[in-house]
């Protein structure tokens, strides 16, 4: 990426080096050869803005600058040296100190300052822009967090500039401390081992989310109410995991054909291939997730519709066996009430009443009634309301 500074040539020997920093686990800081300041055990996510500055020469600390303008003291009395700056939520005057000392662009200082920004990779002239999303799955919350990683790669510095807790940058400072081979190989080799670290990093949230959806689905048969929301969040995840994976393969494959006009060590370019694979196959993964998620929102809605259908189907044949009793007890009350009129009426107490001394007229009071009852008993039964 940069001719300012000679670079080794790939031997075989070097293959070993480059898994112990790339892929092996972070292991705990080597005593370094020579006296030199301490540095601080981790880098702490969210308590200062300059995080750690440190130059280094031939793979090697040499100084740990307690500020930035000791760094960049101490950077231009050793032209062969590189600054490794960390930063954490920078104030706008530091971010301005940097693009002053090593003229970073306005616009990509901009972008580092406001953050919020998708994924991207840009060249400023002999400076490399790169935007990375990191991301972390929260097992007590079962949630998916997410960070923003700006850096800053030039000839001889590279700045980081970290929104959010993710990604943990002090282990990848570590293994490269531990591996001078590969840190001589200058900034460029601190990029790929922090784009490494960032896909890495993608790894136990594709885990984590797997397990989520394994658990939505044994909620969305055992009928949880709750579970729709669930889905919707975690989709709306998924869409951030898209946003962030994504534009990496492209980034990566930018990288990539840039590797002869820069001159790209040939094991830069060896694990550099490799992170793509990595980075292509977690977006495939986070595309099948978002598929399967939607696939799992249509079946619970199609759950959810025949459950209120058969509560539905249920309140109709309450109601219809509701109405039926209605019926018999209506028709019954006509029927009973047929009789109960006449007797009413003919036992009024009145003197001058017609058929009041008629010698036939109980028996014909109790033929009516009967005729009448039995000619509504006999409409209600044709009705089936008896």
């Amino acid at each position: 990426m940069s001719e300012r500074r000679p670079r080794p040539a790939a031997g075989n020997g070097k293959k070993s080096v480059w898994r112990r920093a790339l892929n092996a686990p972070a292991a705990p800081p080597a005593t370094p050869p020579a006296p030199r300041p301490d540095p601080p055990a981790t880098e702490p996510s969210d308590t200062g803005s300059v995080v750690q500055a440190a130059l280094y020469r031939d793979g090697v600390r040499v100084s740990t600058p307690a500020s930035l303008a000791d760094t960049f003291r101490e950077l231009r009395d050793q032209p062969d040296g590189m600054a490794w700056i960390g930063l954490a939520r920078p104030t706008e005057a530091e971010l301005l100190s940097l693009a002053a000392e090593f003229d970073l662009h306005p616009l990509a200082v901009e972008d580092a300052m406001e953050a919020h920004q998708r994924p991207k990779l840009e060249r400023y002239g002999e400076t490399l822009f790169v935007v990375l999303r990191a991301a972390r799955y929260l097992d007590a919350l079962e949630e998916v967090d997410f960070g923003e990683l700006h850096v800053f790669v030039g000839p001889d510095f590279l700045i980081t500039v970290r929104h959010g807790a993710a990604p943990d940058l002090s282990a990848v400072r570590r293994r490269m401390e531990d591996t001078t081979e590969l840190l001589k190989l200058g900034p460029e080799a601190v990029l790929y081992a922090i784009l490494d670290s960032v896909v890495d990093g993608y790894v136990p949230v594709v885990s984590g989310v797997q397990n989520d959806i394994d658990e939505i689905e044994t909620e969305v048969f055992r009928g949880d109410p709750a579970v729709s929301r669930r889905i919707y969040e975690l989709s709306r995840e998924m869409v951030e995991f898209q946003r962030a994976t994504r534009p990496l393969v492209g980034m990566l494959h930018a990288l990539m054909a840039g590797f002869a006009k820069y001159g790209t060590d040939e094991e830069l370019q060896r694990y550099l291939r490799d992170v793509a694979d990595h980075v292509t196959h977690t977006s495939e993964r986070v595309d099948g997730f978002r598929q399967a998620l939607a696939d799992i929102l249509t079946v619970n809605a199609t759950l959810v519709t025949q459950q209120q259908n058969a509560e539905m189907r249920a309140l109709a044949e309450a109601g219809f066996e509701q109405n039926e009793e209605i019926k018999k007890i209506s028709s019954w009350a006509a029927i009973l009430f047929a009789p109960t009129l006449v007797g009413t009426i003919y036992g009024m107490n009145f003197r001058e009443m017609p058929e009041l001394h008629w010698a036939l007229g109980y028996p014909f009071a109790i033929v009516l009634m009967a005729i009448v009852c039995t000619s509504l008993y006999v409409i209600f039964k044709r009705k089936d309301w008896l």
